[in-house]
């Protein structure tokens, strides 16, 4: 028998070795494997359900349009929004620049270097610190510096949480840009740093977004950094190097607190700053699936 008989015989004895039915014991060994992964799923799935239920079904009653205005000495909330959003925005100023340019500067121009290692390995380890860790780092830096708690010192608490999300993502995003588009700028006369301003890092920018957004809606939803640095305050805020109040700071200082009314501002407040977070996360979301469609 020739060598091309014998691969056909072959060929044909695979085809109907993958054609026939699985034995028994493969169906039950499978049919139970997605039993547990399904069962995990619904487990998994039931708290994030419970609290998308009981968080709007306590919040909702007492959503007015009046607490968006009044602070929480008025059983408001409106100088915790404007508080979370002004120390969200103070470190999104102040992480997101150096993540950008640290994800290209790890991607682009020093990728294999001991100091990219180094960079790399430390923002790895940045993403597991518990934020309470980063909040008495930055209570260290900045509060016992300047000797006043304030929103400049949460702004760089959250900074610090944002950077390294930033920095992966960023460098994961310009490393599934093909290695054509850079050949075909070098190609026609492009530098390498106008190949990576210009081709590049305008082919991630919806995955550099994508890092920028989750790592805002993680900070927006901390609570210890902010009690380290931010504090809290009952009235507006008298600037940046005063104390200011935020939503998550507001939830956890009134939850248990025996006043009805504020009680109840504290499930409103919950609604308010979920609905924020999960915005953000949506929109990270589109901006995702719309990278993907082109």
């Amino acid at each position: 028998m020739s060598s091309y008989q014998q691969s056909e015989i072959d060929k044909s004895l695979l085809a109907a070795e993958l054609c026939s039915p699985l034995p028994t014991a493969r169906k039950l060994f499978t049919y139970a494997m997605n039993a547990i992964a399904f069962a995990a799923t619904g487990l998994a799935l039931i708290p994030l359900l419970s609290i998308l239920w009981e968080i709007p079904k306590r919040g909702i009653p007492g959503l007015k349009p009046d607490l968006f205005f009044n602070p929480v000495i008025d059983y408001g909330f409106g100088n915790a929004i404007t508080g979370s959003i002004t120390i969200v925005a103070i470190g999104s100023l102040l992480s997101i620049p150096v993540g950008i340019l640290t994800g290209i500067f790890l991607a682009e121009f020093n990728q294999n270097s001991p100091l990219s290692h180094f960079v790399r390995f430390i923002a790895k380890i940045m993403t597991g610190v518990p934020s309470i860790i980063v909040g008495m780092f930055a209570y260290g830096v900045i509060v016992l510096v300047t000797k006043g708690f304030s929103a400049i010192a949460g702004g760089f608490a959250l900074a610090v949480l944002i950077l390294p999300i930033v920095i992966l993502t960023t460098e994961a995003a310009l490393k599934l840009v093909p290695i054509d588009q850079r050949l075909a700028a070098a190609a026609l006369g492009s530098t390498r740093f106008q190949t990576t301003l210009r081709i590049v890092v305008n082919s991630a920018i919806p995955g550099i977004t994508t890092g920028i957004l989750l790592g805002v809606a993680r900070a927006s939803g901390e609570t210890a950094p902010l009690i380290f640095t931010a504090l809290s305050s009952l009235d507006w805020s008298s600037g940046l190097l005063s104390p200011t109040a935020s939503l998550p700071v507001l939830i956890f200082n009134l939850y248990n607190d025996p006043d009805p009314q504020k009680s109840q501002l504290v499930w409103t407040a919950a609604m308010v700053l979920l609905s924020l977070v999960f915005c953000i996360s949506l929109f990270s979301r589109l901006v995702i699936s719309k990278s993907k469609i082109k």
